[in-house]
């Protein structure tokens, strides 16, 4: 291990969603922990990332700079294209920690000139350092994303429970204002990333219309792609609430992620598909049931102590539609009490 701390480090990801970067957060938040005097440079590089974005404020101080369609990682024919055709090319870094572990990819990042490179790819075969013998992967992505900045800086960084963030008051005060005390809050997220990722909305909407007859007061979250189920909700269920659709908050804050998790924090409870929407619940501390289909929970699941999963493949299939709205409704029954 080198004594000589790096002055630049470059980490590489193929891309940033919401959901992605609040599960990288701890990883961030470590690398600057590790290298507080470095500039660090993260390299979105087939698609752009959130750092740059929705969630640049809470990267802000721990990246210096955001490298957005990078070329690399794109298709193996980069590997024949010079490097100074990209975005990154004709620099040098210290560091380079390359978060994926596919083989060619690895490879065109390699040719980024560097001191040190760190990659999972092909166990670690093109790797500057190697686990010890017998290393087994990670299932999650935050284990994934620290063993190897434990592997890049020699330190120890154990898995949070949960990821908490500093919010502005102006997020609190609103959150408080739009879901007042005196009501039990159901949240519900019915979006995903597509198709076979959603739980049927018409399930969603049984659901929520069984919690208003007990009293509670659903609250749907609708991003930019959910707009058009607006109406068809509001029509079914005219108790529910609409945050991302008010006009005062959306001229205040727009669509922001930060906006939900402040509002997440006055929820009871959180029904959500495998989506950004679920991540933002789990940051905001509410209990929160995650529906899984297609995709892997063990990998992906939330930051939070308060989870619960339903697998569509436990009821017949990997379709979401395979999922009861009755097993919804105990689980949040369930979440609710505490047990």
């Amino acid at each position: 291990m080198a004594s000589t701390p790096p002055a630049s480090v470059l980490v590489y990801v193929g891309f940033d969603r919401i959901g992605d970067g609040l599960l990288k957060l701890p990883f961030v938040r470590g690398l600057r922990q590790a290298f507080p005097d470095a500039r660090i440079t993260w390299a979105a590089g087939r698609e752009d990332s959130v750092y740059a974005g929705v969630l640049a404020d809470p990267a802000k101080g721990l990246i210096d700079e955001v490298v957005e369609y990078a070329r690399i990682g794109e298709s193996p024919a980069e590997l024949f294209r010079p490097l100074s055709q990209g975005p990154l090319g004709g620099r040098r870094f210290d560091l380079i920690i390359d978060t994926q572990r596919i083989f060619w990819t690895s490879l065109s990042l390699k040719r980024v000139p560097h001191k040190t490179f760190i990659s999972p790819a092909a166990r670690f075969l093109l790797s500057s350092r190697k686990p010890k013998s017998g290393y087994k992967f990670p299932k999650t992505m935050q284990r994934q994303m620290l063993d190897l900045l434990e592997l890049a800086s020699g330190q120890s960084f154990p898995t949070p429970d949960r990821l908490v963030l500093d919010l502005d008051q102006s997020l609190l005060d609103a959150a408080r204002d739009f879901l007042p005390d005196g009501n039990v809050y159901i949240g519900f997220g019915p979006g995903s990333g597509g198709p076979p990722k959603c739980w049927p909305l018409e399930n969603f909407i049984e659901l929520a219309s069984t919690e208003a007859t007990q009293g509670r007061m659903p609250v749907f979250f609708l991003g930019p792609k959910e707009e058009d189920w607006h109406g068809q909700i509001r029509s079914a269920v005219p108790q529910a609430l609409f945050p991302l659709q008010d006009q005062k908050l959306r001229d205040a804050f727009g669509y922001s992620p930060l906006l939900s998790i402040a509002l997440a924090e006055r929820l009871a409870c959180a029904v959500s598909n495998d989506s950004g929407t679920g991540h933002m619940f789990a940051v905001g501390g509410v209990p929160v049931v995650i529906l899984y289909g297609v995709t892997a929970p063990k990998k992906f699941a939330p930051m939070t102590d308060k989870l619960t999963i339903i697998r569509a493949q436990d009821f017949g299939g990997p379709e979401m539609r395979h999922i009861p709205v009755e097993a919804v409704s105990e689980a949040i029954e369930k979440a609710l009490s505490g047990r």
